[in-house]
């Protein structure tokens, strides 16, 4: 697996926001897929939101409407805006990114960043 970083985590009040950041050595714009998880404690992963190259972003039903999922070529950062943080988005947030060449497919994965919302 490749390296990507991210940051951006924290510890908010419920109704805050937070952005996270994820980069790495590629280029943000060349992958494919990028993606969005969280695993919650005692939780399994699961997906927030996904932007595919030409396609229209998507989200977890629990996120729509107030997580945004976006890249900045120029930065070369993926973000995840969060807005009307709640108790039950506490999680490890990771970034995730698919590279495809004529070859073959390269995964990669971010350490995660800790994201805890207090009521």
């Amino acid at each position: 697996q490749e390296q990507l970083v991210e940051s951006g985590g924290g510890v908010v009040q419920a109704g805050d926001s937070l952005r996270l950041s994820c980069t790495g050595s590629v280029k943000i714009s060349s992958f494919d897929v990028m993606r969005w998880y969280r695993r919650a404690p005692g939780k399994q992963r699961e997906l927030v939101a996904q932007s595919i190259s030409g396609d229209i972003p998507k989200y977890k039903d629990a996120v729509k409407g107030r997580f945004t999922i976006s890249r900045d070529s120029a930065k070369n950062t993926l973000y995840l805006q969060m807005n009307r943080l709640n108790p039950e988005d506490t999680a490890v947030y990771s970034c995730y990114g698919r590279l495809e060449t004529i070859d073959r497919g390269v995964d990669y994965w971010g350490q995660g960043t800790q994201v805890t919302v207090s009521s």
